[in-house]
């Protein structure tokens, strides 16, 4: 097989921070060790995310010389409803400026105590807006996606009979929709088949409760099915795509991530009287709903990067990337989450540093070395992000897995970057047996991960 080289060539470059050792552990210090407090030209390669950090293409600048600036009826949102129905094939395509947005609309509008949402899982901000509102969020995931190890091809499934457990559980008329987030980002980036997902709708549509998908990494989730499940080898990612939201009876999604947008999302679905409330509650929050809080160059923009998206030359080149990364790490003796995932490498902290309990936090404790080595960031996805709190105490109760994510920007960094990293993470990882854990000193109530402060345990 030839090699899998970049379908781009760059045209143009933006210089990266340089720093050494000594600095960093002082910027690692005043950043209370946690990476979303360090500014970003104090980063060398930033794998914090994957969402608004993509490079855009020419296409998509030329795109944004031509937005429509008009407060209502905008030619630059008529284009992007037009190409997210082409995908979508849903009535209803309302922008808002990301995708946590599109949360807030939906589980404002749906949501409330007493009320019950699954989900294969929910990730950060779905979570917390489902919880703010006062519902409950509840993971189905498959029990293949707890081994790490195995390479069953879809860990991303919603189990159908932990789902039809949980209806007759909860009855059906607390639940006012089946979630299914495609790629499962709390589970390591992880597809969903289309077996799965056309399973998961049968039974939504039994029951009369609503199927929504959990979209921001739809393209990555086809072309795995195109990958991985018989019958779809001779489909083009676009069909797929196209199939997957067929099953659905509504979506949010951020296009920071499969839209290569810098910033935006939607909400978009079927039923009409729900969309005319979510409209007058946008108009209330984000703005008028043919802008949704995006200017009309953002709009232009994100209708490009969605056809762009479903290339499947860029689509071969997005998993190997994150294969190659995986690959190279396992070669050293580090666990990762396998098999790979579209956006991201997930590396098993809790195994990298077993001398750390959870609730020291170990894979915080991780993306604070590989900072200080190289200058790389990424994101503890672990206790900190998922634990809960004992409701008498108000103690920590450790997540069921410590990872850390490498998120992979789209089109932004070359291999020489991806061996860079690897180079680090081989250093971190022979100096493990040294490593201790963390505390936490300062925290907010929601979504701590984002500004918590921690001291090392010494």
């Amino acid at each position: 097989m030839k090699e899998i080289i970049e379908p781009f060539r760059i045209k143009v470059v933006e210089p990266i921070g340089f720093t050494d050792q000594a600095e960093r552990e002082r910027i690692l210090g005043e950043a209370h060790y946690n990476p979303f407090l360090i500014p970003a030209d104090k980063i060398l390669i930033d794998l914090l995310t994957d969402s608004g950090t993509s490079a855009m293409s020419a296409a998509q600048w030329g795109a944004v010389m031509v937005g429509d600036e008009s407060y209502a009826g905008s030619r630059s949102f008529f284009r992007f409803e037009k190409v997210v129905r082409d995908i979508t094939g849903l009535k209803h395509v309302i922008p808002v400026h990301q995708g946590r947005a599109a949360e807030r609309l939906l589980f404002g509008l749906i949501g409330g105590v007493g009320r019950h949402v699954p989900n294969n899982n929910h990730f950060d901000t779905t979570r917390a807006n489902v919880e703010f509102s006062g519902a409950t969020a509840d993971d189905l995931v498959v029990d293949e996606a707890k081994d790490f190890d195995s390479d069953y091809p879809f860990k991303g499934n919603l189990d159908p009979n932990k789902l039809r457990a949980y209806i007759r559980t909860n009855a059906a008329r607390s639940i006012p929709v089946i979630m299914l987030t495609v790629t499962n980002n709390a589970g390591g980036g992880q597809p969903a088949s289309m077996a799965n997902i056309r399973e998961v709708s049968e039974i939504a549509r039994e029951n009369a409760i609503p199927f929504f998908l959990d979209a921001c990494r739809f393209a990555e989730n086809a072309y795995f099915i195109k990958l991985r499940e018989p019958g779809y080898e001779h489909k083009s990612a676009k069909e797929i795509a196209q199939e997957m939201f067929s099953h659905a009876d509504g979506a949010t999604m951020s296009l920071k991530k499969d839209g290569f947008g810098n910033i935006g999302g939607f909400l978009a679905l079927n039923a009409d009287v729900l969309a005319e409330k979510a409209r007058n509650l946008l108009i209330l929050t984000e703005g008028f709903p043919t802008y949704g809080g995006l200017a009309g160059r953002d709009l232009e923009a994100l209708a490009t990067g969605l056809e762009e998206v479903l290339d499947e030359r860029y689509l071969e080149y997005r998993l190997a990337c994150s294969r190659y990364l995986a690959d190279h790490l396992t070669e050293i003796g580090i666990h990762v989450v396998q098999p790979p995932g579209g956006h991201a490498v997930y590396v098993d902290a809790k195994r990298f540093y077993p001398q750390i309990d959870s609730l020291q936090f170990p894979a915080q404790r991780l993306v604070a070395e590989i900072y200080s080595k190289g200058g790389v960031r990424a994101a503890e996805i672990g206790t900190v992000m998922f634990g809960k709190k004992d409701q008498t105490t108000g103690a920590d109760i450790p997540s069921d897995k410590e990872l850390v994510r490498l998120a992979l920007p789209r089109r932004v960094y070359t291999q020489a970057h991806i061996n860079y990293l690897i180079e680090i993470f081989a250093e971190v990882f022979a100096e493990r047996e040294a490593a201790r854990g963390l505390r936490i000193v300062q925290e907010s109530p929601m979504l701590r991960h984002f500004t918590a402060h921690f001291k090392p345990i010494t």
